[in-house]
Formats: C-alpha cells, structure tokens, sequence
C-alpha cells in the first residue's frame, strides 16, 4: 500500500474577501475529490484572503496510481488563473 501526500501553498492575488478566496478554494476541492480517490483540504491560512495551503492525499497500491491522481489535482490548481501554487511538498508513506 502507497499513501501520497502532497500540500501546496497557495496565493489569490485577486481575492478581496474571504468569500471570494472560499468560493475558490471550494470549487477546487470539489472537483478534485469528485469521483476520484483522493481526499482534499485547507489545512493553513483559512482566516488569511490572499494566501492559503492545501493537501491532497491518495492512497492505493501502485506509486504510479497515486502521484497521477496526486498531478490531477495540483493541474487544477495551475489551470486557473485566479490562484497560484507558490511551494509544493510531497510525501511518501
């Protein structure tokens, strides 16, 4: 069994609010989670608008499996132009 990990900090340049940085930061944990096996969060920063850090964890029986679901979700992090991944971390269990 492989357990990936991996956490990414975050910046929203536009965001003004903490509505608008939330209304993000949920579309992408939604979509990443969304039929797929993987868990998602915010684990930092939840009271700060601009910046956050999310993780991602999946887990299975082939490391391949698990850092391609692990590239899925941090593709949906840098196809959007409203955030930017600053600093990414994985980890290997």
């Amino acid at each position: 069994m492989i357990i990936g990990l991996v956490q990414c900090e975050c910046m929203l340049y536009s965001a003004q609010s903490l509505k608008e940085k939330r209304a993000v930061i949920l579309s992408i944990l939604r979509k990443a989670v969304n039929g797929h096996n993987l868990a998602a969060s915010e684990i930092a920063y939840q009271d700060a608008w601009q910046r956050t850090k999310l993780a991602f964890v999946s887990i299975g029986t082939s490391k391949v499996h698990v850092e391609r679901e692990l590239a899925r979700a941090l593709s949906l992090i840098d196809g959007r132009v409203d955030i930017e991944r600053a600093d990414t971390v994985y980890e290997w269990l």
